[in-house]
């Protein structure tokens, strides 16, 4: 046998590699789960309220250095209107992650038994989470005037993105959790002018959230193995119309919190001065939520090895035409 042909392996003997791969893959995120499992009476609140005289979000995510005419208590009271509904859309966007991480473990109830353990266990710590943000809501609602609004429904939106393919929502999915993760390494954990119980939750969120993207991915490669050319470029399309929803609550809701934000303040905007508040909010938003994940390197890695040249232009123009519309 030449040395070509026994380097030829068989579909069936690349199936049970990955497989095999995937399994030690779970095991290690199983592990780690056990290891950071945490409670939020706890481990994160720990009795602590949030401290209203220090910065909820730093100042890369929040883009307040942008507008050189607000004053430090503006750019912190700015930061508390941004942190509330970072902390509010992102239980917004797990109602549909623990959804879809439920119906892909039941997809291994019978079968590979680590993989469903790995993805429960996924389940039950989303579902911690929207717990977690729903704490934070009330803890900060209690100390803010009232007139905020959280423009999106969770459920609708839920619907709206189930209805969608699966590859697509794995694709949000990784999209989001990569994101999450980069906030906090590259801004969040890095800044001590924080109020300490909101960085608290971001790490903690974060320890977990690490396990989620590795198994998101390994799903999302599983459901692309399965795809024909044809269903994989209708999933392209799935995703980028569930970006576009992204964007299109971002910036609603950032339209709605630059309002509120403008009528804390104890002062009048100019015209002018309104207007660059509601595009730096609408840019910090989709920063946030877009384009921080969209230009996660692991992402672009992700995409790229499954997606042909002309399906990632696709995502590529549709991302570019979001980041150049403005929509309040």
């Amino acid at each position: 046998m030449s040395a070509a042909a026994a380097m030829v392996v068989s579909p069936a003997a690349e199936k049970l590699f990955q497989e095999n791969s995937d399994r030690a893959r779970y095991a290690r995120c199983i592990k780690a789960s056990k290891r950071v499992r945490w409670d939020i009476d706890a481990d994160v609140f720990r009795g602590r309220a949030f401290d209203f005289r220090r910065k909820f979000l730093p100042d890369g995510l929040t883009k307040v250095n942008d507008l050189a005419f607000l004053t430090p208590d503006e750019k912190r009271a700015m930061s508390h209107v941004q942190g509330r509904s970072y902390a509010t859309l992102f239980g917004l966007v797990e109602r549909f992650i623990s959804a879809k991480t439920l119906e892909l473990a039941g997809k291994h109830v019978l079968g590979d038994q680590v993989a469903l353990e790995g993805l429960v266990r996924f389940s039950d710590e989303e579902l911690k989470h929207q717990e977690l943000f729903r704490r934070i809501e009330a803890a900060i609602a209690s100390r803010m005037p009232g007139g905020y609004a959280l423009i999106a429904d969770a459920n609708e939106v839920a619907r709206t993105v189930l209805s969608k393919s699966t590859w697509a929502v794995l694709a949000l999915t990784c999209h989001i959790e990569l994101f999450t993760q980069a906030h906090y390494r590259e801004s969040i954990e890095r800044d001590d002018d924080l109020s300490d119980l909101y960085r608290d939750v971001f790490r903690f969120h974060w320890l977990e959230e690490c396990q989620h993207a590795v198994m998101d991915e390994i799903e999302w490669h599983r459901e692309d193995r399965n795809l024909s050319a044809g269903e994989r470029d209708i999933a392209v399309d799935d995703f980028i119309s569930l970006l576009r929803m992204l964007d299109e609550i971002v910036s609603t809701q950032s339209c709605a919190d630059a309002g509120y934000f403008m009528r804390l303040c104890e002062r009048c905007f100019s015209p002018a001065e309104q207007q660059e508040i509601r595009d730096t909010m609408q840019r910090a938003y989709r920063w946030q939520y877009i384009v921080s994940g969209a230009q996660h390197p692991h992402f672009i890695k992700m995409l790229s090895s499954l997606l042909s040249r002309q399906q990632l232009q696709r995502v590529q123009a549709s991302l570019a035409l979001m980041m150049g519309c403005r929509s309040c």
